[in-house]
C-alpha cells in the first residue's frame, strides 16, 4: 500500500499532462507535495472535510464577481426574466442545487460510492475536458437515480 498512492497519482499526472488539463495537474502536484512532505495524514483529512466547501465558495465568488463589479445590476436581473432561456436557467439552477444536496447526503451516508464518482470525474476531466465539479453533482444524480430505482423496485 505504501507506493500505491504515488503510482496512482503519477498515473493521474501523466493523464493530466497528456490531456493538458491544468486543474488536474495542479491538484495532483499539490497532493504529491503533501504526500512527500509527510503532511498527508492531517492535510488530506482536512482537505477532504473542507475542500468541497472551499470549491463551492470559490465558484460562488466567481459567479457573483460580475455583480460586485457592476457588470450585472438589477436592470439586468429584471430583464433576464423576460426570456424563456432565463426561466430554463433558473429552474436548472434550482434542480442542480437540489441534486447537490442529495449528493452531500449520499457521500456522507455511503462513502464507498466516492471511488466510482471520483473515477468518473477523473475520466471526464482528463479525457473529455470536463470540469471537476462532478463528484458532488454526480453523487446527487446517483442519489436521485438510486431513490428512483428503490421506488420502482
Amino acid at each position: 500500500m505504501g507506493y500505491e498512492p504515488f503510482l496512482f497519482l503519477g498515473l493521474l499526472l501523466v493523464i493530466a499532462l497528456i490531456a493538458k488539463n491544468q486543474s488536474l495537474i495542479i491538484a495532483v502536484i499539490l497532493l504529491l507535495i503533501l504526500k512527500i512532505s509527510g503532511l498527508d495524514s492531517k492535510g488530506f483529512s482536512f482537505i477532504q472535510s473542507k475542500g468541497i466547501n472551499w470549491g463551492v465558495t470559490v465558484i460562488t465568488i466567481a459567479v457573483l464577481a460580475p455583480i460586485a463589479s457592476g457588470e450585472i445590476g438589477f436592470k439586468d436581473l429584471s430583464g433576464a426574466f423576460k426570456s424563456p432561456y432565463a426561466w430554463i436557467a433558473l429552474i436548472s439552477g434550482i434542480l442542480v442545487a437540489l441534486l447537490a444536496k442529495g449528493g452531500v447526503t449520499l457521500l456522507s451516508e455511503d462513502p464507498h460510492i466516492t471511488t466510482a464518482l471520483v473515477l468518473g470525474t477523473i475520466l471526464a476531466v482528463s479525457l473529455f475536458k470536463g470540469v471537476a465539479v462532478g463528484p458532488l453533482i454526480g453523487a446527487g444524480i446517483a442519489y436521485a437515480a438510486m431513490k428512483l430505482y428503490e421506488f420502482i423496485r
